[in-house]
């Protein structure tokens, strides 16, 4: 278990938000160069590169900081802990030329059998055919933070928010006064996955922090929604006021003829906050045609009907939040769970020194309808643990895990670990389940832990900035059933629909099965006899046994996971996976 640092003059390098310092202050400590591996525990503030959120770090006595550790039963260096309902199956270290300290892993994408994970130097491509033992495909390396990944069909867009000499990949780190330099995002054919090919750049004003893919609806075209802040009056391509966003329009059949057609100002005069100059993250919901904005100092939802015209309905702000970072929407998109990177992610925020609703996720109703949509606060959430004054901890990237009738998601908390949380009761959420590290040094500071935690197929799948890509395994009845659901591609910040169950069962139903209307969700059940799907009207078995024929004309959805059918399967456009059917089947 974890054992106090030794008292003494040496002092721990802490991040505080801009937009709130808090309790204890001291000098402001250098961050190094980007790339930067330091190794030396001094007898000053250590430094170490912050997670790209440009915060200034400070300082905190180490004997105030260890006073709140010592009396606290924290993980040793590198010992995992979880709760019992939850395990890692797999990991695949830092390889190549993202092995360095300094070399940070980030976002997540997925595609079929692909994870194509993020890094501050590139970006790797896994195959997780068989999630138990992960294989790399390939390495891009092609500097400059942050390296967000999305893809759809052949493309890959990878963010870049540092400036670089030029947009090469064998570029240096540049001048945000020099405009010929560059920054913003980078375009990559990946229909070979073991040899992706840079095919394109679009600079953006101030970078690219982190980026959205939002599709078109006319199916041939793909927009990417821009984020990035830190403006400065001397830059080139930075200059304040930066209270915008910028639209790239990618067409799918010609993705080189990719270009900014609008830099929409969401925040005209001064209807941001103070600090809001940009947003650091959106979530979009194409299929509701929705977004939520964690725009820094404001909370945000947008109509984008218009895909290069967004429009805020609803605007709010909290005086617990240091800095919204990012937001996911219930798959009813009735519900926003923004979080607060309090500290810029380098800082120990899960410690005794800060409140349950500092660095936290709060959880908003979406109330009224049309343009009268407002966000209504509920309540916070926050890991149940304190970590040790090394690990920086505080909320970070989740997503859904679309289980059957509850609203249920995953989380990164950096060294705090990964969470399950339901929030079903928007006023009540609670943890079911948890999975974390050790601090990785007892010693110093190191930014590390878990950057994106994402469910997708059946797996947690978690980029951790040290330890490389983790895959979990969640083994519970509140949500085994969603596997059920499966994506052919996964952008977690295209936020994708799935059927929505409106009635779920799961008790032995004697006699057959009429779905007359809605979506009826079968978990662990056991129909004796027929079961019929009415048009319009939806069927999604899982776990469950089947006596009899299963037949549906003209319906919303037919899906049969991990089941038997003991009877033919008549039902044009259904999906029968990892199943058994005793009699004949016709889907097509």
């Amino acid at each position: 278990m974890f054992e106090p640092i030794p008292r003494g003059s040496r002092r721990l390098a802490i991040t505080l938000a801009a937009t709130g310092a808090l309790l204890l202050t001291a000098a402001v400590a250098a961050a190094p160069a980007s790339g930067a591996d330091s190794t030396e525990s001094t007898d000053v503030c250590e430094s170490f590169q912050a997670a790209g959120d440009n915060f200034a770090e400070y300082c905190i006595a180490e004997e105030a900081a260890n006073t709140a550790a010592a009396t606290n039963a924290i993980p040793g260096v590198d010992e995992i802990v979880s709760s019992p309902n939850i395990r890692q199956i797999a990991n695949y270290p830092k390889f190549g030329g993202f092995a360095s300290e300094g070399a940070y892993n980030s976002d997540l994408a997925f595609q079929g059998n692909y994870v194509f994970a993020g890094n501050y130097e590139g970006f790797n491509i896994f195959d997780v055919s068989n999630p138990a033992s992960p294989q790399a495909v390939s390495q891009v390396v092609c500097s400059g933070s942050q390296g967000d990944p999305s893809v759809i069909g052949n493309l890959l867009f990878l963010a870049v928010d540092q400036v670089r000499t030029n947009d090469s990949c064998t570029s240096a780190v540049g001048s945000v006064t020099n405009p010929a330099h560059w920054e913003g995002v980078r375009i990559f054919d990946i229909s070979d996955k073991a040899n992706p090919k840079y095919i394109k750049s679009v600079r953006t004003d101030c970078g690219s922090h982190t980026l959205t893919l939002v599709p078109g609806k006319d199916g041939k075209t793909a927009y990417i929604y821009v984020q990035s802040y830190s403006p400065s009056a001397s830059a080139a391509y930075c200059k304040t006021p930066h209270d915008k966003i910028s639209i790239i329009k990618v067409p799918l059949d010609n993705p080189t003829a990719a270009a900014v057609v609008a830099t929409p100002v969401l925040f005209p005069g001064t209807t941001g906050a103070n600090s809001t100059s940009g947003c650091h993250d959106i979530t979009v919901y194409p299929a509701l045609d929705l977004a939520a904005g964690a725009c820094m100092g404001d909370g945000v939802l947008m109509d984008i009907s218009d895909r290069e015209a967004p429009r805020i309905i609803s605007q709010v702000r909290d005086t617990n939040f240091a800095f919204w970072h990012s937001a996911t929407f219930n798959n009813a998109g009735t519900k926003v769970v923004f979080t607060d990177e309090l500290g810029g992610g380098s800082s120990a925020i899960c410690t005794s020194n800060y409140r349950a609703n500092q660095g936290a996720d709060a959880i908003y109703d979406i109330v009224g309808s049309g343009d009268s949509r407002q966000l209504v606060f509920r309540s916070y959430f926050k890991i149940p643990r304190l970590n040790s004054t090394r690990e920086n901890c505080v909320a970070h990237n989740g997503s859904l895990i679309p289980a059957m009738g509850r609203d249920i998601m995953v989380q990164a908390w950096y060294q705090g670990g990964i969470s399950v949380w339901d929030f079903t009761d928007s006023a009540n959420p609670v943890e079911i389940a948890y999975w974390e590290r050790g601090p990785l040094s007892e010693t110093r500071n190191i930014l590390g832990g878990a950057w994106s935690t994402y469910y997708h197929n059946g797996y947690i799948y978690s980029n951790d900035i040290q330890k490389g890509l983790d895959v979990i395994k969640l083994d519970d009845p509140r949500t085994n059933n969603a596997r059920a659901i499966a994506f052919d591609e996964l952008n977690v910040q295209t936020q994708p629909s799935y059927p929505a169950c409106t009635t779920v069962l799961t008790n032995r139903q004697n006699g057959g099965l009429d779905v007359k209307s809605g979506i009826t969700c079968l978990d662990g059940v056991t129909v004796n006899g027929a079961t019929k799907v009415a048009p319009g009207a939806g069927l999604i078995a899982f776990n469950s046994t089947l006596n009899g024929s299963v037949a549906a004309t003209g319906a919303s959805v037919v899906s049969i996971v991990e089941s038997n059918v003991n009877g033919s399967v008549d039902a044009i456009g259904a999906t029968v996976r990892d199943s058994k059917v005793t009699g004949s089947v016709k889907t097509s």
